[in-house]
C-alpha cells in the first residue's frame, strides 16, 4: 500500500523528515518496503533557466532552422539553434543549457551538450511543451509571459509538484492501518509516547453536513442482515461531472491512482484518506427510488464495469433497484449500467459495512481483486461508516456543484458493541519482559483510540475501538503496547532461566541435515519452492485426489502440490532462462493429497534433480552429461550413506523403482516430454522422487556397528557370459545375492556388448566379483567353489552360456 508524504503530514501537528518517519513507521509494525520520491513531471523541471530571445536570424544551411542568440542573465547570450516556426526576438523562453539533462514525455531523457547543427555551433536548446514533460504539445516552443525575470528558474515559475512515497507492507490484521488517516494515527501515538508531547491527529471529519432539501428521497431495504450490517446513503443532484481539480489529482497520481472524473476521484480519495470504501450511483438509473441488498437466484446474468458478463452464485451480495435488478457486487465492483457517466446529473452515495467473509468469497469467486474488497475482507469500522459519508457529499458539493436532497439514510439494525478486553498487569510483564507504569499503558492506548473503562490494582479493561476488528485478546493488546514503546526497547534480563527438554525429532534433524550436507558434498544445491501451485500443470486424474484452495490468492496458486516435480521444474525452468544449464538441485518438501472419503493426507518428500552435464569440458576432457544412471547412482549412494544395503532396483514402465524390504521408497525418472512443454523446458530433466518419511523409518533402524577392515586381500574374478535380452541385471544382481555367499562382498556390471553373431535376442553380460575373508588368505580351491556355485545358478535360472576363453 502507498502512502503520501504530503498528504499525511495534513493530519499531523508535526511530522518527521521521510527517512526518520521510515524508520519510526517500520518500528511500529508498518513495514516500509520501498521509499522514492514522486515527480509529477519528472526531473523537477531542475537545470532549466528562462531566457530571451535577443536575436533570430535565419540558419545559413537550412531553411527550416534559425539562429537564435538567446540571454540567460549570465553574461554573454547563447547561440542555440532553433527548428520552432513561432521562435521570435523578445520572447521569454525555457532554455535548457548545455549539462541539463530533460526528460521528454516520450523516450529517454537527454542532456545537452554543445553541438553542430547543419555547420552552426548550438549551446543548448529552446523546449517545447513535451520535451520536457509539461505537457503534449510540440508545435512550437513554449513562450512565457514578458513580466517572468531573465534568469530565474523554470521550477520556481512553474513549482511542479513532487512529494515521497512509502510502500507498505501491510500485515492482514492492521486493518486500521490502510489509509492516510490510520498511519498518521500510528505515527502520532509514537510520537506523543516517545517525544512526550501531545499533538493529536487532526480530524477531516466537520460537523457541517447539512441537507438542502428532500428532493430525492431513497429507500433502503436490507434482505440479507448478516451480510450487510449497516448500509448508509445520501442523495446528491445536479452535479457536474468534469476533471478534478489539480490538487486532487496531484495526490491520486502520487499513489499510483489514475484521476478519472470528480466524482470517482472522491469516492478513491476518502477511500485512502479513511480506509472507508464508497460507492456512487447514477440516481436517475435505480428503478422505484429503492435499494435493496439481497442474494439473488444462482446463474444470475450481471454485466460489470469491465463489460463481462458474469453469471451470480446464490452467496453473492447484490445492491438492487426497485425492481430487483442488480446494480453492483456489494462491496466488490459495480455495474455498468448504474455507474457515474459524463452525463449524470444526480448521484446516490453508498457507505456500508460488509461482511468480510462474504466479500472475499465473491471476491475470489468472480476473480475481482479491487481496492474496496481488500478492505471490506479485512473488516473497516462500522462507527465511522455516516461521518465518511458525510465528508464525501460536502467534497462532491464544492468541488462538483450540486445540491445535497436528502437527509441520510442509515439503516443499523443490529448496533455492534465494543469489544472488552480485560489486561492485567502481571500477564503483561510475562509476555512483554518489561514493567510498564499504569500511565504509560494508558497514554499509548488512548493515543491509539482504545477506550479506559475501568482501571484496577492488577488489571484494566479496555474497549477496542471499531477500526481494529482484530484485536479481541490481552496477548492483542500487549502487542499494541509494545510496537508503540518499540520492541528495541524491551529490557534484556539480567539472568535467563530455561526448562531442559528432551528432543523428540532429533534424529530426524540429524538425519536431514546429514542426507543435505551429503548432496552438498556432490554438488548439489538445496532449493526451496512454494507448495501452493496451479492446477494447470497436472491432469484430471491427479487433481480428482488433490487438495484444492477455497480462497486462492491468485489464479495461478490454486491447489497445494500433489508432488515436487512441478513446483521444482518451475525452478529449473526460471535457471535455464538466466543461462544456468548445468542444474543438480534437491528439496526437502511435502506432498498433499485426498482420499476418496475426504481424509487429507500430506507426506515428507526429498527430490532430486538433474539437468545437462555433469562436469564442463576442459583440457583432461570433454564433459559429460547427466542421465537416470546418474541420479540412481546418487540414490544407491545415499541409501548407502544410511546403512541401508537391501535395496532392490526393479524397472516399472519408464521408471526405475527402488524398494527397501518389498516397500516402494523411491521413484527415479526423466521428465517426460509432455511435461518439459508446459515449463519450457529444452533439455532433458532426471528426477529422484524419494518418500522422506519411508527412509528416516528405515534409517533408524539401522545399528551402527563398527568392524575390522580386513587384513587379507580380497580377490577379484570375472566372467561373461551370454543370456537372453529379456534377462535384466536386476535379475542377476537379485539371483546372486539369493545365494547367501557369505564371502562375496560386491557384483558389479562392467559390460554390456550386444550382436547379431552372439544369436537371435542374446546379448553378453560381463560381471566382476570380489571376495574377502576376514580370517584367512582365500585359497584357490575355495574362490572356485563359490564361482561354480554362481555360474551354476546362472547357467540354471537363467540359461546363460558362460562364455570362456579359447
Amino acid at each position: 500500500m502507498k502512502i503520501s508524504y504530503n498528504w499525511l503530514s495534513e493530519y499531523l501537528t508535526e511530522i518527521p523528515e521521510p527517512e526518520k518517519l521510515s524508520s519510526i513507521l517500520t518500528s511500529v509494525g508498518l513495514e516500509v518496503e520501498n521509499l522514492e520520491k514522486f515527480e509529477e513531471i519528472k526531473g523537477g523541471l531542475e537545470g532549466l533557466i528562462i531566457g530571451e530571445v535577443v536575436e533570430c536570424i535565419k540558419h545559413p544551411d537550412a531553411d527550416k532552422l534559425k539562429l537564435t542568440k538567446v540571454n540567460t542573465g549570465n553574461g554573454e547570450a547563447l547561440q542555440i539553434v532553433c527548428g520552432a516556426p513561432n521562435v521570435a526576438v523578445g520572447q521569454k523562453v525555457i532554455v535548457a543549457t548545455v549539462g541539463t539533462t530533460i526528460h521528454p514525455l516520450k523516450g529517454d531523457s537527454l542532456t545537452m551538450k554543445k553541438a553542430k547543427i547543419r555547420g552552426q555551433e548550438s549551446q543548448g536548446m529552446i523546449c517545447a511543451e513535451d520535451e520536457i514533460g509539461i505537457g503534449e504539445s510540440h508545435e512550437g516552443i513554449i513562450v512565457l509571459p514578458g513580466n517572468v525575470e531573465v534568469g530565474s528558474k523554470v521550477s520556481e515559475y512553474f513549482t511542479p509538484y513532487s512529494d515521497w512515497v512509502f510502500e507498505l507492507g501491510i500485515t492482514p490484521n492492521r486493518m486500521d492501518a490502510m489509509s492516510h488517516l490510520g498511519v498518521a494515527k500510528d505515527v502520532y501515538a509514537y510520537l506523543s509516547h516517545h517525544n512526550k508531547k501531545s499533538a493529536p491527529v487532526k480530524s477531516p471529519f466537520k460537523n457541517n453536513f447539512k441537507a438542502d432539501n428532500n428532493k430525492l428521497k431513497i429507500e433502503v431495504i436490507i434482505e440479507n442482515t448478516e451480510a450487510c450490517q449497516r448500509y448508509a446513503g445520501v442523495s446528491i443532484t445536479n452535479i457536474k461531472v468534469a476533471e478534478s481539480p489539480k490538487w486532487l489529482q496531484q495526490k491520486l497520481k502520487s499513489i499510483g491512482i489514475r484521476p478519472i472524473n470528480n466524482i470517482v476521484d472522491i469516492t478513491n480519495y476518502i477511500l485512502h484518506e479513511t480506509g472507508q470504501p464508497l460507492h456512487a450511483f447514477d440516481a436517475d438509473e435505480i428503478t422505484g427510488k429503492k435499494v435493496i441488498v439481497k442474494n439473488l437466484a444462482e446463474g444470475t446474468p450481471f454485466i460489470t464495469l469491465d463489460e463481462k458478463e458474469r453469471k451470480l452464485n446464490a452467496e453473492d451480495l447484490m445492491i438492487c433497484d426497485g425492481s430487483e435488478v442488480p446494480m453492483c457486487f456489494g462491496g466488490v465492483f459495480g455495474g455498468i449500467k448504474s455507474g457515474v457517466k459524463d452525463t449524470t446529473k444526480n448521484i446516490f452515495l453508498e457507505s456500508a459495512w460488509f461482511h468480510p467473509r462474504s466479500i472475499r468469497r465473491t471476491s475470489l469467486r468472480h476473480n475481482l481483486r479491487t481496492d474496496a474488497s481488500s478492505r471490506f475482507e479485512k473488516g473497516v469500522d462500522i462507527s465511522n461508516t455516516v461521518n465518511v459519508l458525510k465528508r464525501a457529499a460536502m467534497m462532491i458539493k464544492e468541488i462538483a456543484g450540486g445540491e445535497i436532497a436528502s437527509d441520510v439514510v442509515d439503516v443499523y439494525l443490529n448496533q455492534k458493541e465494543k469489544t472488552e478486553v480485560v489486561l492485567k498487569n502481571h500477564y503483561l510483564k510475562k509476555i512483554s519482559g518489561k514493567n510498564y507504569h499504569p500511565d504509560t499503558i494508558k497514554n499509548i492506548l488512548q493515543s491509539l483510540d482504545f477506550e479506559i473503562l475501568k482501571e484496577g490494582l492488577d488489571d484494566i479493561r479496555i474497549a477496542v475501538p471499531f477500526s481494529k476488528p482484530d484485536i479481541s485478546l490481552p496477548a492483542d493488546i500487549i502487542e499494541e503496547i509494545m510496537r508503540i514503546d518499540g520492541y528495541d526497547n524491551v529490557e534484556i534480563p539480567s539472568a535467563i532461566t530455561i526448562s531442559p527438554a528432551v528432543e523428540t525429532a532429533g534424529f530426524e534433524a540429524s538425519y536431514k541435515e546429514k542426507v543435505a550436507n551429503y548432496l552438498i558434498g556432490l554438488g548439489f544445491s538445496e532449493i526451496l519452492t512454494n507448495s501452493i501451485t496451479n492446477s494447470a500443470y497436472y491432469t484430471e486424474d491427479v487433481l480428482n485426489n488433490s487438495v484444492k484452495l477455497l480462497n486462492n490468492l491468485s489464479a495461478e496458486l490454486d491447489v497445494m502440490r500433489s508432488s515436487l516435480l512441478e513446483t521444482g521444474l518451475e525452478c529449473v525452468a526460471r535457471n535455464i532462462n538466466h543461462k544456468n544449464n548445468n542444474l543438480l538441485l534437491f528439496e526437502f518438501g511435502k506432498a498433499y493429497s485426498t482420499s476418496a472419503i475426504g481424509n487429507y493426507n500430506e507426506e515428507e518428500h526429498l527430490c532430486l534433480y538433474a539437468s545437462g552435464n555433469k562436469n564442463e569440458s576442459g583440457w583432461r576432457g570433454k564433459e559429460n552429461k547427466v542421465d537416470i544412471y546418474f541420479i540412481k547412482g546418487v540414490c544407491e549412494k545415499l541409501f548407502r550413506l544410511s546403512g541401508i544395503n537391501n535395496t532392490n532396483f526393479k524397472v516399472a514402465g519408464s521408471s526405475l523403482n527402488t524398494f527397501i524390504n518389498d516397500d516402494l521408497v523411491a521413484e527415479i525418472n526423466a521428465a517426460d516430454r509432455n511435461k518439459l512443454e508446459q515449463f519450457s523446458i529444452k533439455q532433458p530433466v532426471f528426477f529422484a522422487d524419494i518418500n522422506w518419511e519411508k527412509l528416516t523409518a528405515n534409517a533408524r533402524k539401522i545399528k551402527i556397528e563398527f568392524s575390522e577392515i580386513s587384513k587379507y586381500p580380497e580377490v577379484h574374478r570375472d566372467i561373461s557370459m551370454i543370456v537372453s535380452k529379456n534377462i535384466s541385471y536386476e535379475n542377476v544382481e537379485r539371483l546372486t545375492k539369493d545365494l547367501n555367499i557369505t564371502k562375496l562382498v560386491n557384483i558389479k556390471l562392467f559390460d554390456i556388448f550386444e550382436s547379431e553373431k552372439l544369436g537371435l535376442d542374446k546379448r553378453s553380460l560381463a560381471i566382476s566379483f570380489t571376495f574377502v575373508d576376514k580370517e584367512k588368505t582365500l585359497t584357490d580351491k575355495e574362490i572356485d567353489g563359490m564361482m561354480n556355485k554362481i555360474i551354476v545358478s546362472y547357467e540354471k535360472e537363467l540359461s546363460a552360456e558362460i562364455r570362456k576363453a579359447s
